[in-house]
């Protein structure tokens, strides 16, 4: 992708918004059966894996069983995180007026607390997407992911801070509210965290119990076995959740933004920072369903509150509308979106920026407003 230039008028704005709320409310009026259908085919599916790979590793002592029960309780643990937990806290299915998948009252198999996932993932991150100094998901208060942050020694361990974040990956997101880089530097207090702290504390208690103590104690003799099951399980669920989120968010070719650039920002503006700072993976559909459609993670920043598994659907629409308007669509496969992220990982561990344009993005200039943009 070049350092091109993007022009566009306030009315082309305003169109593209237009025609983009006009799809949202296409999939909403469209909304019914097949829907209702996939969700509770998913949420079947990962039970049959979850009970299938507990009953397995009663017979755990043989190679075989272990291999088949871990791997049914990583994909089991991947789907409730990915393309259940995730989605219904979302509210993409508040409309079906089921008490079990109610957005407010849904919780996940994993160390974080939903509701203090509500705030940090659904209001902070998909309301100030990619918008420097408020959106925390930048970096997870831990890491140089943008050449703005200001470098310092401590940024030279990136790839080893990186590594650690996506092997205790449920962890990081549990304490993400938390801010406390923000505790450290004096900018909030540590009392204003005790309520968050008993939270977290409570979820990772009962999901450790659970884990660790409870599921092995009732395979009796093969207790280490079946504890190491469970570790195996949630060690690849997160290096998947960490993989598919991190390549949504910052591939070559993502844009960043300054609070000032999108102040009084109109719903086309918001429309395009969304496109803009978000980047897709190509795959097939069982790819896609375990990666929560989040694959889809321009279609997904968009419209965050329709069902996931509309995104492929919908998905050349909305590139249609990014070649029609001049924007950037970045789509890859897997294997191009996690290298370019590691790797600017890695670069940005250094107290220099990129020297090389052709990995930025394109300049928007919107009227006389210039958003600036940052690989």
């Amino acid at each position: 992708m070049t350092n091109a230039s993007i022009t566009l008028t306030k009315d082309q704005i305003d169109e593209l918004g237009r025609e983009l709320d006009a799809i949202k409310l296409r999939v909403i009026n469209d909304l019914g059966k097949e829907d209702r259908d996939y969700i509770y085919n998913v949420i079947k599916a990962q039970r049959a894996l979850e009970v299938g790979g507990r009953a397995s590793l009663y017979l755990g002592f043989l190679p075989p069983f272990w291999l088949a029960g871990t791997a049914a309780l990583s994909l089991s643990k991947i789907l409730d995180n990915m393309e259940i937990g995730h989605n219904v806290m979302h509210g993409q299915y508040d409309w079906m007026r089921d008490p079990a998948l109610n957005s407010k009252r849904f919780e996940w198999d994993t160390a974080c607390p939903a509701d203090q996932w509500r705030h940090s993932h659904n209001y902070m991150h998909h309301t100030f997407t990619n918008i420097l100094d408020k959106d925390r998901d930048i970096g997870y208060g831990i890491l140089r992911m943008d050449e703005t942050q200001r470098w310092n020694p401590y940024y030279l361990g990136n790839p080893a801070w990186a590594f650690l974040l996506m092997t205790f990956f449920q962890y990081g997101v549990a304490l993400h509210d938390l801010e406390t880089e923000n505790v450290i530097t004096g900018k909030r207090k540590l009392s204003e965290n005790k309520a968050l702290w008993d939270g977290i504390w409570r979820k990772i208690g009962r999901q450790t119990l659970k884990d660790y103590v409870l599921f092995p104690a009732l395979t009796g003799p093969l207790f280490v076995s079946t504890l190491t099951a469970n570790a195996t399980a949630n060690l690849a669920r997160n290096l998947w959740a960490f993989s598919i989120i991190f390549c949504g968010h910052f591939p070559t070719g993502v844009a960043t933004f300054t609070q000032e650039e999108t102040e009084n920002e109109s719903r086309g503006e918001w429309y395009i920072r969304q496109m803009m700072g978000s980047a897709n993976i190509t795959g097939g559909k069982l790819f896609h369903i375990l990666s929560g459609n989040l694959s889809h993670q321009i279609e997904h920043h968009l419209f965050p509150d329709i069902p996931a598994r509309r995104y492929p659907q919908i998905a050349p629409e909305v590139k249609a509308l990014c070649e029609k308007y001049g924007l950037p669509y970045n789509s890859g496969r897997f294997s191009k979106q996690i290298g370019s992220t590691w790797a600017k990982i890695f670069r940005l561990a250094l107290p220099i920026g990129s020297q090389d344009r052709s990995t930025k993005p394109p300049a928007v200039t919107v009227v006389d407003k210039k958003l600036r943009v940052a690989a």
